[in-house]
């Protein structure tokens, strides 16, 4: 990896003590504690799909729970837990996600060339469990996002050495679980890899029809979820949607005029991702990651809902790159993203938790625009291929057939 000859660089990617481990481990493991003891069943979005996976084994549709909002394979993925008791599942589940997380981490990590074992691999990780308040709500609600979360970094990796059809696999495994990392196909459409967009597809739509063949409501997630996703019409949840498509609406904006400039937003930031893959300033894998990234946030920044947990998808992998010259995360505006999700906190007027998807969309809208521009400004130059131009740097250990 070139970090240059900056001593702090340096310093960060020499192996950690053992002092940097205790105080992770101990982090981490405290976070998991405190949800077992607070609740049985490893988290309130957990539960939801453990009483979808209950209902189907019982022989009712799991989707008559409007709260119910995965594919049907999703279903299958949490029977395993309605068969455990719940004292183990009240802490094998944020054991769980929490190991998802740090393996997302470590992926984001290796894309950068930079080892699991260095001082910014330890002070990244605790800087997010303690610094990032997403990181936490994640764990405590034992959301299924986790699955994306390290499903994306791993796609990553695999398609900065090369191997696209297995990141189709993994991206297809994570959809087929939950359709967060849907609008990441389009990576495998700008770089023209249909056998790994044919993955990403074919696994999700297998799974699914065979999923729902089970189910005693098929066509169920078309029927009530869907409808039910499209209209937003959920005045609970609304209050904790971070998109601007939900918040304009609560500040006084028509609803009709909030979806469609959330909606023009989106389709800038999927402009802004094309441009950026067809760039390809800079060393390769920020291009990967800057385009998958791009491609995520313009989703958020129109879909019904939008959590703030969902920013642990894309936050770690920007985080990893910041000792790579002309990442996103070397410049101030990704940091300024940041500061409303410092836990601790008091802002005025947003103190009750109705009103915190207030700061969560602060958060998407800044850190949106701040990739943007840097796609924008890497984009200037078009390629004819889909090979990255030679760049007068050191070379990075990734395939060229990644690209």
């Amino acid at each position: 990896m070139n970090t240059g000859k900056v001593a702090v660089s340096g310093w960060l990617l020499r192996p950690v003590t053992w002092h940097g481990w205790a105080a992770l481990g101990v982090v981490l493991l405290a976070a998991v504690v405190r949800v077992g003891l607070r609740g049985p069943d490893g988290g309130m979005d957990n539960a939801i799909v453990v009483r979808a996976a209950e209902a189907w084994l019982e022989g009712r549709s799991p989707y008559a729970d409007r709260h119910f909002l995965y594919l049907p394979g999703a279903v299958l993925a949490a029977v395993p837990q309605a068969l455990l008791p719940q004292s183990v599942v009240r802490f094998l589940v944020p054991a769980g996600v929490t190991a998802s997380l740090v393996v997302g981490w470590g992926c984001a990590l290796r894309i950068h060339g930079v080892a699991w074992r260095s001082r910014f691999a330890v002070l990244g990780l605790l800087a997010l469990a303690v610094g990032f308040a997403p990181f936490g709500h994640l764990i405590g609600l034992g959301n299924w996002t986790v699955a994306s979360a390290a499903a994306l970094p791993l796609a990553l990796l695999l398609v900065c050495r090369g191997k696209w059809v297995a990141a189709g696999l993994v991206i297809g495994v994570a959809v087929a679980v939950k359709p967060l990392l849907a609008p990441v196909v389009l990576l495998f459409v700008f770089a023209r890899r249909w056998k790994g967009l044919g993955a990403a597809v074919l696994v999700p739509a297998v799974v699914s029809a065979g999923a729902a063949l089970a189910m005693p409501d098929p066509a169920g997630f078309f029927t009530r979820t869907l409808p039910f996703l499209l209209r937003g019409d959920d005045s609970f949840v609304r209050l904790y949607e971070a998109s601007p498509a939900a918040i304009l609406p609560r500040l006084g904006v028509p609803q009709g005029v909030a979806s469609l400039l959330a909606l023009a937003a989106a389709g800038a930031g999927v402009w802004c991702a094309w441009r950026r893959w067809k760039g390809g300033r800079g060393p390769g894998e920020l291009r990967v990651v800057e385009t998958a990234v791009m491609l995520m946030l313009a989703a958020f920044l129109v879909s019904r809902p939008s959590y703030d947990h969902y920013l642990l998808v894309v936050v770690p992998l920007l985080l990893a790159g910041a000792l790579v010259p002309g990442a996103v995360a070397r410049g101030p505006w990704f940091w300024v993203a940041l500061v409303p999700q410092v836990p601790g906190f008091s802002w005025p007027w947003l103190e009750p938790g109705t009103r915190r998807a207030f700061r969560d969309c602060v958060t998407l809208c800044v850190l949106a625009v701040t990739v943007a521009r840097s796609c924008v400004r890497k984009g200037g130059a078009t390629l004819e291929s889909a090979d990255p131009p030679v760049v007068e740097e050191p070379p990075v250990p990734v395939s060229r057939a990644a690209f």
